[in-house]
């Protein structure tokens, strides 16, 4: 067949997107793209003409999806396996079946068979939706490496054998899949890249002497705190972020205090004066490191600048945030978890970056009073926000890696074992008019002024100091609450 001859045979207009592009079947609407051919694989439910469950590929006069017996498609989609219906890929057989045979052909351990300590990784794989991302995945040539690594033993089954492996991306996914699955021992992911970008931080500094001092900083100071802080929950990104910028800030200080022609050791006040004067905000991450020293004997005992208690951002005026939390409430057409995160916002006060550490064991519905828990004691749902928490909470398992380990979430996040990004919810509340910031800080001084700071602090998880604080800018004090012993 000539190239003209090809052209004019599989180049078509697409009958359903309209796009010009090479026709990937004939049914009865006309020529099929790629892209919509794969579209119509995923259409499952009821058909309108023959009242079956089942795939709905087809479209009858009006354009409503139908099976492929109504629509006349002589084509069939039942894999010769397992005689399910969908996307049938080579051999005939369907997404799930290809991604055993893959899972299998990469975990052999030279047996034959899947190595035994794996099984529990491919029961979690091929129980997740859209096994046709995960088949792309396996196509990925480090992915195939590592995983025949594990398999056959060549690259050691645990957290230091793959620490030692690149690239760390591809190696930080797949640890998380052995975590989800139970293969490795659960570790807090923040601290293994944190250990990863410091391993990295260190190898790029040139003085030796710099070097082993930001490591002992590193190792018996950030690392103690953080895995004690690992202990109580999982880290944040926010809180690993600020242990990075001390160690570059700290880095930063020793060769501008080698350029002044001093060590550690002979740093004087005038220097530590100067040092923050040129910036005092930025180089505050370094005062972590700067007292280490000076308790370790390191450095001189000096003195340094306090700490500048950054303000909370304007808050919204109290008619807009009810007027937001009424739309947020009653407008369908948002998403429910971004309505659900806004609740929370609006009505609780709670910050992004602890919604979503929040896990479905939170929240209680017994039917008569819904709560969820923030802090002690747990803190009611009124019916609006407990009916909107009921419908997420039934539509939550389509969200993505919902349906594995990393269902504890209540809000999932893309990586296995893993809740969503605070970042990418602060963007989805901003997409449907809701400012974070400004709305936490709105709901947590009116809730001051309606009710004891100390009953508030205590249920909503806020640190007696902050609720101090919040009072007395809200105009408040605590002179409204009742003295005496309140834990009997």
């Amino acid at each position: 067949m000539t190239p003209e001859e090809y052209e004019r045979w599989m180049i078509r207009d697409c009958a359903r997107c309209g796009r010009r592009a090479s026709k990937s079947a004939e049914w009865s609407d006309g020529p099929i793209c790629r892209t919509c051919y794969d579209r119509a694989m995923r259409v499952r439910g009821r058909c309108p003409s023959c009242d079956t469950d089942r795939l709905l590929p087809g479209r009858d006069t009006d354009g409503a999806p139908v099976c492929r017996d109504c629509a006349g498609i002589v084509r069939d989609f039942f894999c010769d396996r397992c005689g399910s219906e969908g996307l049938l890929l080579g051999g005939r057989l369907c997404e799930h079946c290809t991604l055993a045979d893959t899972l299998a052909r990469l975990l052999d351990d030279g047996t034959g068979r899947v190595a035994p300590a794996f099984l529990p990784l491919v029961k979690v794989l091929l129980e997740m939706d859209r096994p046709k991302s995960r088949l792309i995945w396996l196509r990925n040539p480090n992915v195939v490496r590592l995983l025949r690594g594990l398999a056959t033993g060549s690259i050691p089954l645990s957290h230091d054998g793959l620490h030692q492996e690149t690239p760390w991306r591809t190696v930080t996914h797949l640890r998380d899949l052995l975590m989800d699955s139970a293969v490795l021992p659960r570790v807090d992911r923040q601290l293994l890249l944190y250990q990863r970008w410091l391993t990295e931080r260190l190898a790029t500094i040139e003085d030796p002497g710099h070097r082993q001092l930001l490591r002992h900083f590193a190792t018996w100071h950030q690392m103690r705190r953080l895995r004690t802080k690992a202990e109580k929950g999982p880290l944040g990104r926010s809180q690993t972020n600020h242990t990075k910028q001390e160690v570059t800030q700290a880095g930063a200080f020793l060769g501008w205090l080698a350029d002044r022609g001093r060590v550690i050791g002979q740093c004087q006040q005038a220097d530590i004066d100067a040092w923050h004067t040129e910036s005092l905000a930025t180089r505050r991450p370094s005062q972590s490191f700067l007292r280490w020293c000076i308790k370790t004997g390191r450095m001189p005992r000096l003195t340094l600048p306090p700490a500048v208690i950054t303000q909370d951002p304007e808050p919204l005026h109290q008619h807009r945030r009810l007027a937001i939390l009424r739309r947020v409430l009653n407008d369908d057409s948002l998403s429910l978890r971004a309505r659900v995160a806004a609740a929370l916002v609006l009505l609780y006060a709670q910050p992004v970056s602890r919604i979503v550490r929040l896990t479905i064991d939170d929240i209680t519905d017994d039917e008569a009073i819904g709560t969820v828990r923030l802090g002690d004691p747990p803190s009611p749902l009124p019916e609006p926000v407990a009916d909107l928490m009921r419908a997420y909470m039934q539509s939550r398992q389509h969200l993505p890696y919902a349906s594995s380990r990393s269902s504890q979430w209540l809000f999932p996040g893309r990586q296995p074992g893993q809740p969503m990004n605070p970042v990418s919810l602060q963007d989805h509340l901003r997409k449907i008019g809701v400012p974070p910031q400004r709305g936490r800080t709105s709901a947590i001084r009116q809730l001051v002024l309606q009710a004891p700071a100390p009953v508030i602090a205590k249920a909503l998880g806020y640190h007696d100091k902050t609720a101090t604080r919040l009072v007395t800018e809200a105009g408040g004090t605590w002179s409204r609450y009742a003295p005496g012993d309140h834990t009997r």
